[in-house]
């Protein structure tokens, strides 16, 4: 079982509301100073259903995350908690992009790697909750989705999901390879432990440039 996890590291939500700047010429969110940035929490969910599925049946876990200076120690929180590996498309190209170029660009380093059975995302971004990217993924690679899952389960080839709605929650069949976006009801993610955060420590992320991805 190969999986994929998209993260983001985005400025830490739980900052005073006060700190929180707009850059009115650019209309963009200006970083608060003494802010450290942090990996989205639904992408931590997100994460935390792929742990989830390797606990059960093995599987190797890659993340991927995309934007410009990124922090290693953020965008290196997955592999404390039990990833495999870390992809970062790193470069100014990647700043700022909307939900659709982000999600192409994620798509095309998806396409790149080549072999996965399954990729996670969370339902949205703590920054701008637009829940577009997983969704956009799964479009430009022709994949089948499922939303908002709280639970999932891998058999015979297929995942069988229970996805929240309006009235509580509908269980759900796809067959893999698909995309799952998982919403905050799965519950709690892991901490890292020490062993993970030394073994995060020493690996190093592979590196891609907007030429990489083509």
């Amino acid at each position: 079982m190969n999986m994929i996890v998209c993260i983001k590291q985005v400025i830490d939500s739980e900052a005073p509301p006060a700190s929180f700047k707009i850059d009115p010429a650019g209309n963009k969110m200006m970083t608060p100073p003494g802010v450290s940035p942090v990996v989205d929490p639904y992408s931590e969910y997100a994460i935390e259903a792929a742990l989830r599925i390797k606990d059960a049946q093995g599987g190797k876990i890659t993340t991927i995350s995309l934007g410009a200076n990124l922090v290693p120690e953020v965008v290196k929180k997955p592999l404390a908690m039990g990833a495999d590996e870390l992809i970062l498309l790193e470069d100014e190209a990647f700043a700022d992009g909307d939900s659709w170029s982000t999600a192409y660009a994620l798509a095309m380093a998806i396409k790149k790697l080549g072999d996965y059975d399954l990729i996670l995302c969370g339902r949205e971004a703590s920054d701008w909750d637009a829940g577009q990217v997983g969704s956009g993924i799964a479009e430009i690679l022709g994949l089948p989705s499922v939303t908002l899952a709280r639970k999932i389960d891998i058999t015979d080839g297929k995942a069988r999901v229970e996805r929240m709605t309006d009235d509580g929650y509908e269980v759900v069949e796809v067959s893999l390879p698909a995309l799952i976006t998982v919403s905050n009801e799965l519950g709690e993610p892991r901490y890292a432990t020490i062993k993970g955060i030394m073994v995060a420590r020493r690996k190093e992320p592979v590196i891609w440039k907007p030429a990489d991805i083509g």
